[in-house]
């Protein structure tokens, strides 16, 4: 059966074997840890889409970690839980779903990250332009790399660490590696949300003290735009802080800007890519949005086993909250366009 074929039958395939018209949907948030219960115990990152925005209508999922939470005005909130494969089959498995139609969704990503303290600080909030993947690559133990070797990562089929973006094609590639989002859409949310309060505290100023050769990582938090790595490896320390910025660049072009670190986007994004080609979801229409929780990298005087496992300050409830007060800014403009595109930013 053709691809064509197949998108025009696949409502006829799915929708009588659930009895329902599927529900218009105008927006889904997709976050991806919930700490305890969805609702009534400390909030990780759904927790506060439920009880704040609020969303009522509970759905059972038993494809994914978590029920389901939903509105009369349009918006869906999943928890996909964490790590690449994780995200990818919750959100194949929503898109799949016959109850919704999220054929003209704005896809909502709001999650914390880890934040490079060369371009960001504590509690920010970053939206992104582009998407890399950073777990697809040829990696060797760092005790055995060349002494002329800045690191043991590669590029598929690389022979040696990638200096130029022409040496990601000289091996072989695939093509979830980068992710280049709508531009526009990214800049309208930065613009509509930028002067949005974001919370500090005397916990979050002091850790950012230790940060003395980093002045961004020492500012209070903002929101900002820059780019974001993707990787299930929790990774952590100054060289792959290095490495990092230069994957990015790498696989995004040199206008691109390493400035958060998660565990989830490229699949998200590969799951928003495979419903696009069968016309369930418009990948047109997706944001990306991290705040910060912890650095990637330690300060002076401590080393990156410390800095790894270390507390984040204040648990990264600031973070948590940037997450849902910006996007939830950004959500009311998009529900005010829906199915139109944003068109300009009202801060």
């Amino acid at each position: 059966m053709s691809r064509g074929l197949f998108t025009l039958l696949l409502p006829l395939l799915v929708l009588p074997l659930s009895g329902l018209s599927a529900e218009p949907i105008k927006a889904v948030v997709v976050t991806m840890f919930e700490r305890g219960a969805p609702t009534g115990d400390q909030a990780g990152e759904l927790q506060r889409w439920v009880e704040q925005t609020p969303l009522p209508k509970e759905h059972a999922f038993p494809a994914g970690p978590f029920p389901l939470y939903s509105n009369d005005d349009g918006v869906l909130a999943v928890c996909t839980g964490g790590g690449i494969a994780n995200a990818t089959a919750t959100i194949m498995a929503l898109g799949m779903d016959p109850r919704f139609d999220l054929s003209q969704a704005f896809w909502l990503i709001a999650g914390i990250a880890g934040g490079d303290p060369e371009d960001t600080s504590l509690g920010s909030a970053v939206w992104a332009e582009h998407v890399v993947d950073g777990d697809l690559l040829y990696e060797i133990d760092a005790r055995e790399i060349p002494q002329d070797w800045p690191w043991g990562l590669l590029p598929l089929g690389a022979k040696a660490p990638a200096k130029r973006p022409e040496d990601i094609y000289t091996g072989w590639t695939v093509d979830t590696i980068h992710f280049a989002l709508n531009q526009d859409l990214a800049r309208w949310a930065f613009n509509a949300t930028q002067s949005v309060a974001l919370d500090d505290s005397p916990a979050m100023a002091s850790f950012r003290k230790a940060f003395t050769g980093h002045a961004p990582a020492r500012r209070p938090p903002a929101v900002q735009l820059g780019d974001t790595l993707a990787s299930s490896t929790y990774w952590h320390g100054a060289l792959m802080n290095a490495w990092a910025n230069s994957w990015v660049k790498l696989y995004a072009g040199e206008a691109a800007n390493f400035v958060t670190t998660n565990m989830e986007d490229t699949g998200t994004l590969t799951a928003l890519g495979r419903l696009g080609a069968l016309g369930l979801a418009d990948p047109e229409r997706v944001l990306v949005l991290r705040t910060v929780s912890n650095y990637s990298m330690p300060p002076a005087g401590q080393d990156a086993a410390w800095s790894s496992t270390a507390p984040y300050p204040d648990q990264g409830q600031p973070a948590l909250e940037a997450a849902f007060r910006v996007g939830s800014k950004a959500l009311e403009g998009l529900l005010a366009t829906w199915p139109d595109m944003p068109q300009a930013a009202t801060p």
